[in-house]
């Protein structure tokens, strides 16, 4: 009877531990804008590596097809944070919708403008794209953004492209491939996969590095980043503290670890078939990646400035961009040594 007794109490301690750590465990839905994209790697190598729960979330990650529909999810109450780009935030202002980024991963946008194979001969430049139908990952995703942004700037209506939502990953190559498209604004690895398989690929634009950033927006402009509305920041702030330490400390463990080791660490879903391509685009995306998790102020200006060009409605709009953003998570964590790692 003793032992009986024993063991129900000792089965009794590991249920009540296992309960009060399931209760310490915060829950927490992150929509992702596209997972197999490379500009999103921090967020899925932080589930990876077990940062949410080392900083003591359950988070459950829900991919998407692009960064308008992860926006989406969290507007409409099905997700807690967006893992997508920035300048949803700025643009979202001017319709009134306050949206606060409080850690960023990417330093630039990877965003390139990519003419189909079978449409090299008749696409040599932007300005041949008016009247043509080009694939972006959703409608209203930044991809879309790009795009109006580089017809503007080359003198076109951004409006005088047909914008075709393809997704990000091996939807976009096929459509690229099977000629549904004329062009294409895409990210690695589907940039690396189609030019391993057409080394003549015609590239239109390109923002995978800080000089072609400089040289396409005039200043360096933030990618992704983990965003909310300024609602749930400000009302859930123990969360927001715990998804920055994770993403902090997983760029950590990028810029410390060879792109073979972080690839190993990734879904095979994600890395498909053909690793030595996935490799090779994961080198050239490396250095995309942030290694403070800061909002560079002058890149938020930037994303506004882009928007003011392309938008009317966000030209008219007045929006103090600094609200768009705090840097406040990332210095609590400096000064707590949450990031040194």
């Amino acid at each position: 009877m003793r032992k009986m007794f024993g063991r129900l109490a000792g089965a009794l301690a590991a249920l009540v531990l296992t309960s009060s750590l399931a209760a310490a465990q915060s829950k927490i839905t992150v929509a992702v804008g596209g997972g197999a994209c490379l500009c999103y790697l921090p967020t899925v190598l932080a589930k990876q590596l077990g940062e949410f729960d080392k900083a003591g979330l359950a988070v459950e990650l829900v991919d998407l097809k692009g960064g308008s529909d992860a926006l989406k999810a969290v507007l409409g109450g099905s997700a807690d944070v967006v893992s997508g780009y920035f300048d949803h935030c700025v643009n979202l202002a001017a319709k009134k919708q306050e949206l606060q980024a409080f850690v960023v991963y990417d330093r630039y946008p990877g965003l390139v403008l990519v003419v189909s194979p079978s449409h090299n001969g008749e696409i040599k430049s932007i300005k041949d794209l008016a009247g043509k139908k080009v694939g972006v990952s959703a409608p209203g995703s930044s991809t879309d953004f790009f795009l109006k942004y580089l017809l503007k700037k080359n003198g076109l209506d951004p409006t005088s492209a047909s914008v075709i939502g393809v997704g990000l990953g091996a939807t976009a190559v096929a459509a690229m491939e099977q000629g549904q498209i004329d062009a294409a604004v895409m990210l690695d690895p589907s940039v690396t996969v189609l030019q391993g398989s057409h080394p003549d690929l015609r590239i239109l634009s390109d923002t995978r590095t800080q000089q072609d950033t400089l040289a396409t927006f005039g200043g360096e402009y933030p990618g992704g980043a983990l965003y909310s509305t300024t609602a749930w920041v400000a009302s859930h702030e123990k969360e927001a503290q715990a998804l920055t330490n994770a993403i902090l400390g997983t760029l950590a463990w990028i810029h410390a670890h060879t792109p073979e080791e972080i690839m190993a660490k990734m879904p095979d879903e994600m890395v498909g078939k053909n690793t030595q391509l996935y490799l090779a685009a994961l080198k050239n995306t490396i250095p995309m990646y942030s290694e403070t998790g800061k909002m560079d102020p002058k890149g938020a200006d930037a994303v506004l400035a882009v928007f003011s060009e392309s938008s009317p409605e966000v030209a008219k709009a007045n929006i103090d961009v600094a609200k768009t953003y705090t840097n406040r998570f990332v210095e609590q964590a400096k000064t707590t040594g949450m990031n040194a790692k």
